[in-house]
């Protein structure tokens, strides 16, 4: 299969994925604390990945280091407890369709950090992203009083780590394949989620009916949603772009938005309107 027809094949599955993590994400969250279910989601991923393709660690060389660094941080550590913190109090569709700034963002980041090459139709893309975003918010938290809209800062966070993710990935690692980049990302992530989990009291709650059932959720949004997803993601940037592959996050707000359906979830009329101006923006930004 060509590689244009395989990024699509890759978009279409990682969307399919990373929709349903928000509902997953949302159960898991029913047992546990957020900053718990963050440290268990790298935990699942990183031991299933390490296991998985330890012999890739040959490949990496001493000058990738200090950038699987950054990208482990930015890409999955500050990500999985914004979104896991966020979800306390915002919806799983809400969640998603936020989330679909980080193509917007990753063309601005592109432009301001990384030098790259961009066309007026993306900026106009970029501005009208960010008008349906507030239109989303700003609806929300006047008609569901009971979300807390300020919340939403934590995924413009993570949003802007996402971009920043894939920009660093596609300048400075660029050399690596992406199994390669998935584990030296989760090799540096395992001490830091396990001191997180030790510290915040998980194992006095570990055998509880209601943890126990959470940790299922986690154990697939771990193995199947971080760790197989960002080896596939890592593919989808090699042979596309940057922007091109957070455009994925165009696809993920209508997964999650059946996901919430399925659990009695809505929204209201101006927020699907702010929903369809965001992916509008999100399509401009992403078009050459």
């Amino acid at each position: 299969m060509e590689n244009k027809q395989l990024r699509f094949l890759y978009l279409l599955i990682l969307a399919l994925v990373w929709g349903s993590s928000f509902i997953l994400i949302k159960r898991g969250l029913l047992g546990l604390e957020p900053f718990q279910l963050g440290a268990l989601r790298i935990l699942f991923a990183g031991l299933f990945i390490v296991l998985v393709g330890f012999k890739s660690i040959a490949k990496i060389q001493q000058r990738h280091w200090k950038y699987l660094l950054l990208t482990a941080s930015l890409g999955t550590f500050f990500p999985v407890f914004l979104f896991s913190w966020a979800q306390t109090e915002l919806s799983s569709s809400v969640s998603a369709i936020l989330n679909s700034l980080t193509p917007l963002n990753t063309l601005l980041l592109g432009i301001w950090l990384f030098k790259i090459d961009f066309q007026r139709r993306q900026i106009w893309g970029v501005v009208i992203g960010f008008i349906g975003s507030v239109l989303l918010v700003w609806n929300g938290a006047v008609n569901q009083p009971d979300q807390d809209y300020r919340f939403a800062l934590f995924l413009v966070i993570a949003s802007w780590c996402y971009a920043t993710n894939v920009n660093l990935i596609n300048k400075y690692l660029y050399d690596l394949n992406p199994l390669s980049i998935t584990v030296g990302n989760f090799i540096m992530l395992l001490i830091p989620a396990y001191l997180v989990l030790h510290f915040n009291g998980f194992w006095e709650i570990a055998t509880l009916p209601s943890t126990t059932n959470a940790m299922g959720y986690i154990i697939v949004l771990g193995v199947i949603g971080t760790a197989l997803a960002n080896v596939l993601f890592f593919k989808l940037i090699k042979i596309s772009s940057p922007v091109f592959a957070s455009s994925v996050t165009y696809l993920i707000p209508v997964v999650a938005f059946f996901w919430g359906l399925l659990d009695n979830e809505s929204l209201t009329a101006i927020q699907g309107l702010g929903a369809a101006i965001i992916l509008l923006g999100v399509y401009l930004s992403a078009k050459k």
